[in-house]
Parts: structure tokens; sequence; C-alpha cells
């Protein structure tokens, strides 16, 4: 997946606005959950990957405490 994590988030909102309709089939639900996943996953991945690379600049001098999903 070579989605940005802006672009993978919208499509991931986009999802979550199907789940909730009351239109969506079963089937055309199960298949936007797993999407979803792999959506999420992506996302989650990324921003692992950010916190890395801020981490080692942390270990090149900058004072800074910083973690993902704190606020």
């Amino acid at each position: 997946m070579e989605l940005t994590y802006e672009e993978a988030y919208e499509k991931l909102e986009d999802i979550l606005m199907k789940l909730e309709s009351k239109n969506t089939s079963l089937d055309d639900s199960l298949s936007l959950y797993e999407e979803g996943i792999k959506l999420f996953k992506h996302c989650n991945k990324l921003l692992e990957d950010a916190e890395l690379k801020i981490s080692k600049f942390n270990k090149m001098g900058v004072e800074e405490d910083f973690n993902v999903g704190e606020e």
C-alpha cells in the first residue's frame, strides 16, 4: 500500500461513513471492514515509523519527549 497517511485516513473515514449507513449490505460491510482494517494497519505503521524517526532525532541531541497517541 503506497498511500500517504492523509490519503489512507481519508479513505478510512469514507469506509466508516459507509459502514454506519443503513443502506450497506452485509457482504459490502464485510468487504469494507476488511479494507478498513488494512488501512488502519497502514496508518498505524506510518505513525510508528514517524515516531521512530523522531526518536532517532532525540538520540542525536534534541531534548524533547514525543509519544504518538498522547496529548
